[in-house]
């Protein structure tokens, strides 16, 4: 079993930065990807971005290209966020999620653990 938290949502007005983290326990060396979601309210839950655990290959969704970074920092089983000139279509509760398969990792049905998510919020 894999356990995931995230931390670090908030406020933030439009143009505005934030980082999420997600502290990955349980199990880590099982893990081969893991990944960003968001959820609006009314909404399907979207991809965000992903990156393998081991070599650290990311890639993003357009929608957020060019604005957040994924990362990880294997020797603290992190993952991180780094989101920067926010809008308010960003608004969305955000949950990192955890792959133990090779998988292309851009569909929720691809991952096994999920965290409990964490909100943010932009205002405009």
């Amino acid at each position: 079993q894999v356990q995931l938290v995230e931390s670090g949502g908030g406020l933030v007005p439009a143009g505005g930065s934030l980082r999420l983290s997600c502290a990955a326990s349980g199990r880590t060396s099982s893990i081969y990807r893991m990944g960003w979601f968001r959820q609006a309210p009314g909404k399907e839950r979207e991809y965000v971005g992903t990156i393998t655990w081991n070599s650290g290959s990311a890639s993003s969704a357009d929608s957020v290209k060019g604005r957040f970074t994924i990362s990880r920092d294997n020797a603290k089983n992190t993952l991180y966020l780094q989101m920067n000139n926010l809008k308010p279509e960003d608004t969305s509760v955000y949950y990192c999620a955890a792959a133990v398969d090779y998988t292309l990792g851009r569909f929720r049905h691809e991952y096994h653990y999920w965290g409990q998510g964490t909100q943010v919020t932009v205002s405009s």
